[in-house]
């Protein structure tokens, strides 16, 4: 019950509130109405409408109220545009009439409208000229300053179109007159500013004769603000005459105005030669500029404010000007003077006033920064910069960091390889707290980031990768997080040269789906936009086939097929970027479908969005490659026609049938050629992707198998080398061991020679063991060793022989030493025995290696062979060719024979019957 009571209760707010609302607003516009016009105002401000633009303009003028006239004097360039002649002959002098007698209001909006007329050439300069130029006179002496100084623009303006002659009468005369001391210093002002404007319209000899003198006076103006202003103008007069005669004249005229008493003179005399500076050559450059330039910077640091603030906007001007007529000593003392610039107001408190001059002054060595790089060498930045420049980009104030964001791009250009130097100030900035401050970072994001990540594969091993990564992604995040959508939009802008500069990994792990997910959760449409366009640009460049299908996906699941209807009012935003970056193929197989199988959603404003981009997705299609993708989109619009029942889907579908059968109508022709180039284009270019991908493929898949080649030769040479070795040291082991063994034969001779013993059958066997033992090893050794052993042998016996005759003494305690030395023999006879039973079977291996090496020996003979075989069969072949060729020629000559003949043998005929006709005829006349 009491539920049901709230309900009614709330109910009657809802219904009473806007009620009592509009009520208010009612009361509220009651007085609004009451101070309306009157009947008799109303009257005044009637215009007929009969009449026309010219005439109404001259009515309103004549009669019309202040607002009637000043709307009639700002619509005067559209009049002029319309019909010049009587705008001239009718409307002009009414607004003549009208400016004498006219307020402000009137006269700045009757210079503006003259400045229009004469920057768009509008109309023809010479044809009215008076009827403009008289009128920009009169009013030039304005009393209010800012109403005169809205004329003299106007004027300044108008002496471009103006031809010499005019000038020289309209202008010039009054202009001698009004440069007199006795006349206003906003005339003199004046004077001085139209002498630098016509000084670049006449040639030397007038400048020299007539206008030089003039400006000489006014450069001694009793007037600070008139020396100033004629100071500056001398860079016209400076251009206007030459080196030669501003070396001469000009320059020691600007000389003494740098010396002046008052500050504001000696700033204008100190730009005009900074700006004059490629007109002067080395000699005055070393003797007058660099003095100057010296003391300006000493001085400086103690008063004239201003000239501190003017050389910190122009140091980096004077630096590269005087770089080559500078001493070290002096580039060390302008890069000092720099550094203490840098640095200006930091360490000192002072008032507001003198803050914000320190603060521009700061600013201006932001500006002038990269200059200063070129001035002290990139290669010195490090000893020299790297400090001043540090200080800048964390100054603590915004202003400031500002102009280092916005000069950073540059810094980074110049220091080329050496870009890490400044990593750190790098992430400072990205870091920054204001917005200002990476606005201004963003301007120019896609270069810092292409000379800061453009170190080829090494970028993945920096340390320092990962944390420009991370600060990057924070910098959307925070941007992305504020108001301000439009540097969101910005940022996502030049987000999308990361598909170029990072690696392929690297962009599908981090930023892609941060990507992702702003297009799908941003509600802000430009935001959505550039994302979607960022998407389709990593989507494009992204070389893994793999991770193109996993994005594909995504997109088509999460979009096109999304619960939420504005997903899919997202897709075909996606839809409409994708017909941009990708080509037509690339685009009808992976996005057509899709979106043309959103024809049933049920969301209206699905429908109506698919139809306003039917038109681009048929002029995608081309015939007979899309055959069937055109009947799909056929039957989509069928489709609609029939079932749809919303009126404004209905409207659009109507409007769009009639602008798919006028598609291939009304485009011209040069226009579809243009796009169809940049369609190939495009499709190269992807095509071009595919195959650095395929090569990377096969590239890797080569390594691979050039690496498993490299294991399997370095295994065989390895292999071949211990065979090598285990038959050297088998040989060498042989052959040591025979020159042991008779070693030991010699010894034991030896022995039994010396002592008186009687042999025994069992002493002269043993001999013959070893002789067994020795046989035991390969063929070829046994029978060396065995042929080198003879002589040992004979003599061995035929001393034991003779002391056995001379000495029968027999010794027993010698056989058991014999003994065990026989033991041992046989021990190491038997390793022997394996050593070349190993050797054996690793030179029958080399023997088989060896027969294989010998059989692609053959079939490489055999190849060899076949392809003489080849050549001599095209030789041959060559030669029937040849002969082919003649016996052609011979059948052609033969055919010309004939046809020779034919000739011939009718011409025989042919003369046989003038023969018989004449025997004929003369038979018949004989008988006549």
């Amino acid at each position: 019950m009491f539920s049901s009571t709230r309900m009614t209760g709330n109910q009657c707010s809802l219904l009473y509130g806007p009620l009592e609302e509009l009520q208010e607003l009612a009361f509220i516009e009651r007085p609004i109405r009451r101070s309306l016009k009157t009947a008799e105002e109303i009257d005044q401000l009637t215009v007929d409408e009969d009449l026309n633009d010219i005439e109404r303009a001259v009515y309103l003028l004549s009669v019309g109220q202040e607002v009637q006239r000043v709307s009639v004097i700002s619509n005067l360039p559209s009049l002029v545009r319309q019909n010049p002649a009587e705008t001239f002959r009718r409307v002009v002098p009414k607004v003549r009439e009208v400016l004498n007698v006219a307020g402000a209001e009137i006269q700045l909006a009757a210079a503006a409208s003259f400045l229009t007329i004469l920057q768009d050439d509008i109309i023809l300069i010479h044809t009215h000229t008076f009827s403009i130029l008289k009128t920009v006179l009169l009013h030039l002496n304005h009393r209010d300053s800012v109403v005169s100084n809205a004329w003299l623009e106007t004027l300044l303006s108008a002496i471009n179109a103006l031809p010499k002659e005019t000038i020289k009468q309209e202008v010039l005369n009054p202009l001698l007159y009004q440069s007199q001391l006795s006349h206003s210093l906003p005339a003199r002002l004046a004077s001085c500013r139209i002498l630098g404007k016509v000084a670049c319209k006449f040639d030397t000899h007038l400048v020299k004769k007539e206008l030089l003198p003039l400006a000489r006076s006014l450069c001694q103006d009793v007037e600070l603000e008139v020396r100033a202003c004629m100071c500056r103008q001398l860079e016209s007069f400076a251009r206007a005459t030459g080196v030669d005669h501003t070396r001469i004249e000009l320059l020691p005229e600007l000389v003494e105005l740098a010396r002046d008493e008052e500050s504001s003179v000696r700033l204008a005399a100190f730009d005009t030669i900074i700006n004059l500076m490629e007109m002067i050559n080395a000699d005055d450059r070393l003797h007058v500029v660099v003095p100057m330039v010296m003391s300006a910077c000493e001085v400086s640091s103690q008063a004239d404010e201003a000239v501190v603030a003017s050389l910190s906007f122009q140091f980096g001007k004077v630096c590269s000007g005087l770089a080559g007529s500078l001493l070290d000593e002096e580039k060390g003392r302008l890069l000092q003077r720099f550094k203490v610039l840098c640095i200006a107001g930091l360490q000192i408190e002072g008032n507001q006033t003198d803050l914000n001059e320190a603060m521009l002054i700061r600013c201006n060595c932001c500006y002038n920064l990269p200059a200063m790089i070129v001035f002290a060498d990139p290669a010195h930045f490090l000893s020299e910069l790297y400090p001043s420049f540090s200080s800048l980009c964390c100054d603590p104030q915004v202003r400031v960091r500002r102009s280092a964001a916005a000069s950073f791009h540059q810094v980074v250009k110049l220091l080329g390889i050496n870009a890490h130097l400044v990593h750190k100030e790098l992430l400072a900035l990205l870091q920054d707290e204001a917005l200002e401050v990476l606005d201004a970072l963003m301007n120019h994001l896609e270069e810092t980031l292409e000379a800061v990540l453009s170190r080829g594969e090494n970028l993945v091993l920096d340390n320092k990768f990962p944390e420009v990564l991370s600060a990057l992604l924070q910098v959307e995040q925070k941007v992305g997080g504020s108001l301000r959508w439009r540097l969101h939009e910005k940022l996502l802008q030049h987000y999308s040269c990361l598909a170029r500069l990072l690696p392929g990994e690297v962009l599908h792990q981090h930023f892609s789906p941060r990507i992702f997910t702003i297009l799908t959760t941003n509600k802000v449409l430009p935001v959505q936009k550039e994302a979607a366009r960022t998407f389709c640009t990593f989507l494009r460049y992204n070389r893994k086939h793999e991770r193109r299908q996993e994005m594909m996906e995504r997109l088509i699941q999460e979009l096109a097929q999304g619960r939420s209807y504005w997903n899919r009012l997202r897709f075909l935003d996606v839809c409409e970027t994708a017909s941009e970056i990708f080509s037509r193929k690339y685009f009808n197989k992976y996005f057509l479908i899709a979106a043309l199988e959103l024809v049933q959603d049920p969301v209206v404003n699905v429908r109506y969005k698919l139809c306003q981009l039917l038109p681009r997705f048929r002029s995608s299609l081309r015939l007979p490659a899309d055959k069937q993708l055109l009947q799909q989109l056929n039957f989509c619009v069928q489709k609609i026609l029939s079932r749809e029942k919303d009126k404004d889907v209905v409207a659009t579908i109507r409007k769009t049938v009639l602008e798919l059968d006028k598609l291939d109508l009304a485009e011209p022709f040069h226009k579809r050629q243009e796009r169809d180039l940049l369609d190939q284009k495009k499709e190269k270019e992807e095509n071009l992707l595919l195959e650095m991908l395929e090569c990377q493929q096969t590239e890797g898949k080569l390594n691979s198998e050039k690496h498993m080649e490299r294991k399997r030769r370095d295994s065989k040479t390895s292999l071949s080398t211990i065979k090598s070795i285990s038959v050297s040291s088998s040989g060498a082991t042989l052959s040591s061991s025979g020159k042991e063994m008779r070693k030991a034969k010699l010894s034991r001779s030896r022995s039994l020679s010396s002592q008186p013993t009687k042999s025994k059958p069992t002493n002269s066997d043993r001999p013959v063991k070893v002789k067994d033992f020795s046989s035991m090893s390969g063929p070829g050794r046994s029978s060396m060793s065995l042929s080198k052993d003879e002589p040992l042998r004979t003599a061995h016996f035929s001393t034991t022989t003779q002391s056995t005759s001379s000495m029968p003494v027999l010794i027993h305690s010698n056989t058991t030493s014999l003994l065990e030395r026989t033991s041992i023999l046989d021990h190491r006879a038997s390793s022997l025995d394996q050593r070349d039973h190993r050797a054996s079977t690793l030179d029958h291996r080399i023997c088989k290696m060896e027969h294989r090496n010998n059989m692609m020996e053959q079939i490489t003979g055999t190849m060899d062979q076949r392809d003489l075989r080849t050549a001599t069969i095209d030789k041959r072949d060559q030669r029937t060719s040849t002969l082919d060729q003649r016996d052609h020629r011979t059948s052609t000559l033969d055919q010309h024979s004939k046809t020779l003949e034919r000739g011939c043998a009718i011409k025989d005929t042919q003369s046989r019957k003038l023969l018989m006709n004449r025997k004929s005829n003369s038979v018949q006349s004989g008988r006549d």
